[in-house]
């Protein structure tokens, strides 16, 4: 549970740090830039923003306790949270659209069932903000994965950082590999 609640928030982080490119860009001679020579935004700061957890179990309420550790507002929904629970959490429990539509950080924690496959397909990510970051650590099979990559080359989500992949490993073709908007970790948080 530690680990995938540290994985979840080493890939926040990353994304929202610009950790990869900024260190691609270094490599390449670049300061502060890409590997192409592009400059690209400093990183964002996550303290007063909202995080958005989807299931609010042990890992999930890990993930929530670091975001309050940073200063995030912090929701949570699940098709099972109750008001009272949440509120044992130090969350704010809310409904599933308004999680997605206000969260600058959507995490996933919920367990793969029928009830749960595909949880977040075309019609979510599209309510999601233009700067948001959708983030799985959990199980793959929870996204509609070939709708989140057409939802990323559409500017909503902003970005997705992921660690679990319906094909694993990633074959060399696959499209997550060199997607601009995707941060990628081998499935470390286990």
């Amino acid at each position: 549970k530690a680990s995938t609640a540290e994985q979840t928030w080493a890939l926040i982080l990353a994304a929202t740090r610009r950790i990869v490119p900024a260190m691609t860009g270094m490599q390449s001679g670049q300061w502060r830039g890409t590997s192409s020579a592009d400059p690209y935004p400093l990183p964002d700061t996550l303290e007063g923003d909202r995080l958005g957890v989807i299931g609010l179990g042990e890992i999930g309420q890990r993930v929530a306790r670091m975001g309050l550790g940073l200063g995030m507002e912090v929701v949570a929904w699940s098709p099972n949270l109750t008001t009272e629970r949440a509120t044992a959490c130090d969350v704010r429990r809310v409904e599933k659209n308004e999680l997605l539509a206000t969260s600058r950080v959507v995490s996933l924690h919920l367990v793969l069932s029928e009830r749960t496959r595909g949880i977040l397909g075309a019609t979510e990510y599209s309510l999601m903000r233009r700067d948001a970051l959708l983030v799985n650590t959990a199980r793959a099979g929870l996204l509609d994965e070939p709708s989140l990559l057409a939802a990323l080359d559409s500017g909503r989500p902003a970005h997705a950082a992921l660690d679990v992949f319906g094909t694993e490993p990633l074959p060399a073709d696959s499209p997550w590999l060199h997607h601009p908007h995707v941060t990628l970790s081998p499935h470390l948080g286990y």
